[in-house]
């Protein structure tokens, strides 16, 4: 496998953008360490393209006949390497190179059906679909791992999504040409395709785990067999008679919630993997309790948390390292060792990295402003990776494993086989 050509660009008229996209695209294609005949194509535009979505998709297909499969969506910002476009007309494109046995491209009109023995699967989807929690955890239920990786479209007008097969269709798409709204779509991976997957939190614990031990719906009525609320306001040092000071302070607490058994806290002090981040969205006096955007029950553990652009920055570091130790050779020669060393800026794609290419889905809520500045939460990325061939976008919720969250980002790499020195 070698690296995926991407291209991504700027500008008030599509075609513009298009054709920028392309000449990066093209220039790729034909050096060595990239691949010449890529077979899968992942388009991500701003909301400010969703009326052209369809003569963009026409367009690249038209100059790219050799790419017969692509998929991707809409968001309010989209990301590439060490880009943000967020509220700007911009697309960014990256072109796989798997075999065509390894993968198949899905939609909620044409399924992922029998025949195919998905390991994974990249998931766009619609905000608005009804029972969308079921439907993902259904989806990762029906891969050999069990996870699936991806986000929720994010627009300010239409939602879109992109899938196409091989022959420009898909199965039960009549005539269509590939742009959809509603629904799953996406891309599943077979097990060869070889792919390491991982979430960063971008909400940081304020108070010690607790459980809840008693829950109606959505609203939490006991933690540690007190009654919720109390907890609430004695942990955040707040109080009702002060209304002003009280909401100022609600309205930057958040709730960490893991499904019993699970844990919310892990031994750093941080969040892991498996909680989901929930806005507190109501008081409830009369029965002392704590309304959350999410069904709660008896059991599971939970902390009030806050968002911290700093313990964002260091989650996502983190999650960034562990990425690149599981992928570096554990012994490499003397020149391979200097080139991997070099400063990020200069460090040019290698393929001894072992990461063909990647897809980050961050949070709407995320991005520059969160991190510090323009660009600030790609150039972490980079900053850890090297320049790796990399696009995604910014989503209105994210998608890892069973589940969907919030405030998180998810960073997938497709990752190529190991090779002595």
């Amino acid at each position: 496998m070698k690296l995926f050509p991407f291209g991504h660009a700027t500008h008030p008229q599509w075609e513009m953008a298009a054709g920028l996209a392309l000449a990066q695209l093209r220039a790729q294609m034909a050096l060595p360490d990239y691949a010449s005949t890529p077979s899968l194509g992942l388009l991500y535009i701003t909301d400010h393209y969703a009326a052209q979505a369809q003569d963009i998709l026409d367009h690249l297909m038209a100059e790219l006949p050799g790419v017969a499969d692509w998929s991707g969506t809409v968001g309010v910002g989209i990301c590439a390497n060490n880009a943000e476009y967020i509220d700007e007309p911009a697309l960014a494109v990256m072109l796989c190179d798997l075999p065509s046995d390894q993968y198949r491209v899905f939609s909620g009109v044409a399924p992922l059906g029998i025949g195919f023995d998905a390991n994974t699967a990249l998931v766009h989807a619609d905000s608005g679909t009804p029972d969308l929690g079921e439907l993902i955890a259904e989806m990762a239920a029906r891969t050999g791992s069990g996870r699936v990786f991806g986000g929720l479209a994010s627009s300010r007008g239409d939602v879109l999504q992109f899938a196409v097969a091989g022959n420009g269709t898909l199965p039960g798409h009549g005539r269509a040409g590939g742009v959809f709204q509603g629904g799953l779509s996406g891309v599943a991976f077979s097990e060869e395709v070889s792919l390491v997957s991982r979430v960063t939190q971008g909400c940081q614990p304020i108070t010690r785990q607790m459980q809840v031990t008693a829950a109606e719906g959505n609203v939490i009525l006991g933690l540690d067999q007190e009654p919720a609320l109390d907890r609430l306001l004695k942990d955040l040092s707040i109080s009702l008679e002060r209304p002003q000071e009280a909401m100022a302070t609600l309205r930057s607490t958040l709730v960490g919630l893991s499904l019993p058994g699970g844990a919310a806290v892990g031994r750093t002090g941080s969040f892991g993997d498996e909680v989901r981040v929930r806005h507190i969205i109501g008081l409830d006096p009369g029965r002392r309790g704590v309304a959350v955007a999410e069904q709660v029950e008896a059991g599971m553990p939970m902390a009030f948390c806050q968002r911290n652009g700093r313990a964002a920055r260091a989650d996502l570091v983190r999650i960034c390292a562990e990425i690149r130790e599981a992928l570096e050779p554990e012994e490499m020669s003397a020149p391979l060792a200097a080139s991997l060393a070099l400063p990020e800026a200069l460090s040019a794609p290698h393929p001894q990295r072992r990461i063909a290419g990647a897809v980050y889905v961050s949070c709407t809520g995320r991005g520059g402003p969160h991190f510090g500045g323009p660009n600030a939460e790609l150039q972490v990325i980079r900053h850890a990776l090297g320049e790796v061939p990399l696009v995604g976008f910014f989503a209105a919720g994210e998608i890892a494993g069973q589940q969907l969250y919030g405030y998180t980002g998810v960073l997938t790499v497709f990752t190529t086989p190991a090779h002595g020195g």
